[in-house]
């Protein structure tokens, strides 16, 4: 038997006095953390959540996101973490897709309404029985509050002393290795988001993995988590692989790079993992007045992710703060790390590095027979302790993608003579823009229901910060009248905000093959 939730508990027995989470003049413990991912396990059970319900969570990096997580998992059921930058038609789906039970979600702020979005996507969704809205401010005694049946948030009944009521004891539901823990929505060919189930195993391994691989150490280091937690790189290498060593995560909601120097400098921060944007910031605000040699002097380890990252940030960085950056890939469908940098081996610059601890890669081709020559390119495949059990109630995606224990990742890469994996192209026209996932499936399906649009294509461009940004090329209905301007504006209304395209051209038409598919590639 196994439960995830064991990392967090295991840390609270040892070192309950140790800060666990950090969020401004926040701190709290690692019995206090516990204590009120216990009252949030206790309170599921009395609303009737079972083992195996899905319990969604859309939280940005505050106390509450770890607390709520942890809960879930203690009382048996799912945890379906929701981007918080969705709009209530995107919510509204993945709580029918994932055929979610109970939703816990942040309040927000007037700039990112999360608590709106999601209060009216729940209100769309009979088969969700549960609303809790979680404070803004996470020093209340009561960070959870639940939503009663008004229709509007402004008027929801709040119950804030029902948690506060709660036991902060609690006896973790017995769960399988391989009971899934997590499902993490991720976009394939078609557009459609599907959840990838991952397995309280699945993520313990990838946790120890990583642990190996990082030489982490018992309740000594400190974390400064920009990355989402709702993503899978921030959740397993950070807030999963921390609180199983009783590390100090100090959390940072929005990512500033002025203010992740200033909590370097007062923190003494050991780990700083970041997608290359977060990176290339970073190191702009290293200005004059800011304590560089005490920042070097504390920061052990340094990670990225989600695209390569430039030769000149990783000289800079070596130069400035005495780190060498580590590199990895992964996906959620893989828990997410697949391969890193070795620190054994040194780092190569655009490299993704070497398999981790209990994981194979090879390269295939459309039929699955292996490509062995050594720069050849290939689709990436994994198979090891990381791959997902697959996607949610769809069989036939599943099957699509895993076969004998492994996983095509859609991915073309390379290996050297020496072992090293290099990603030469993203397949399935993958845009990622900001370290976020954008697939432009899903964009074209939102933009073709605008009713002057008849045709929509949208691809990646060079961008010199995000790395690239959305554009989309339309065809109008005859007779149509609008403007790249309006249709960016609705955009914004209807996608997420890394999703929707900040650039529109509007087109007589699109480049085709014969058989009538869109030459992307030609677009671009």
């Amino acid at each position: 038997m196994l439960n995830l939730s064991v990392l967090l508990e295991d840390s609270a027995r040892k070192y309950p006095n140790r800060d666990a989470v950090v969020l401004g003049p926040t701190r709290l413990t690692y019995a206090q953390v516990e204590a009120a991912a216990n009252q949030v396990a206790n309170l599921l059970v009395e609303r009737g959540i079972r083992p195996g319900d899905r319990v969604a969570l859309s939280c940005p990096n505050v106390p509450q996101f770890p607390i709520v997580y942890y809960g879930v998992l203690k009382a048996g059921a799912v945890v379906v973490p929701l981007n918080i930058l969705l709009k209530s038609r995107e919510v509204a789906y993945h709580l029918r897709d994932a055929e979610a039970k109970a939703y816990f979600c942040f309040q927000g702020t007037a700039d990112l309404p999360i608590g709106e979005e999601g209060w009216e996507a729940f209100n769309e969704v009979e088969t969700c029985e549960h609303f809790f809205l979680m404070t803004a401010d996470p020093a209340a005694p009561s960070p959870i509050e639940e939503a009663g049946e008004a229709k509007s948030l402004e008027g929801a009944q709040t119950i804030g002393a029902a948690l506060a009521g709660m036991s902060p004891v609690f006896d973790p539901v017995v769960t399988e290795a391989n009971d899934t823990a997590v499902i993490l929505y991720t976009s394939g060919t078609t557009g459609r988001p599907k959840g990838a189930e991952l397995s309280h195993a699945n993520t313990m391994l990838n946790v120890m993995a990583c642990n190996r691989m990082f030489l982490s150490r018992p309740a000594t280091d400190s974390h400064l988590i920009c990355l989402p937690l709702f993503h899978t790189f921030g959740a397993t290498v950070q807030m999963h692989a921390g609180f199983s060593m009783a590390a100090t995560l100090h959390l940072v909601p929005r990512f500033d790079a002025q203010q992740v120097v200033r909590l370097m400098e007062s923190e003494e921060v050991t780990f700083f993992a970041g997608v290359p944007t977060m990176w290339w910031g970073l190191l702009g605000a290293l200005t004059d007045g800011v304590d560089v040699k005490r920042i070097a002097s504390n920061l052990r380890v340094g990670a990225s992710g989600g695209a390569a990252l430039p030769v000149e940030i990783l000289r800079q960085v070596k130069e400035k703060l005495g780190v060498q950056v580590l590199e990895g890939y992964g996906l959620s469908e893989t828990s997410p790390v697949v391969t890193f940098s070795d620190p054994d081996f040194g780092a190569r610059p655009g490299s993704i590095g070497v398999p981790v601890w209990g994981v194979q890669v090879k390269l295939v081709r459309q039929d699955w027979s292996e490509v062995t020559a050594v720069g050849e390119v290939g689709e990436l495949a994994v198979k090891g302790h990381c791959v997902m059990k697959g996607y949610y109630n769809r069989p036939e995606a599943t099957a699509e993608v895993i076969q004998n224990g492994w996983f095509r990742t859609g991915d073309l890469a390379r290996r050297d003579e020496d072992g090293f994996y290099y990603i030469v192209d993203r397949s399935k026209d993958l845009i990622i823009r900001g370290g976020f996932n954008v697939y432009p499936r899903e964009v074209e399906e939102v933009l073709m229901t605008h009713p002057a649009i008849s045709l929509a294509a949208v691809v990646g461009v060079p961008h010199h910060s995000h790395g690239e940004e959305v554009k989309a090329f339309v065809i109008l209905h005859s007779g149509a009248q609008t403007s790249p301007g309006e249709l960016i504006a609705w955009g914004r209304e209807q996608m997420a905000s890394y999703k929707y395209p900040r650039i529109v051209e509007i087109v007589e038409h699109l480049p085709t093959t014969a058989t009538g598919k869109i030459l992307k590639r030609e677009l671009k």
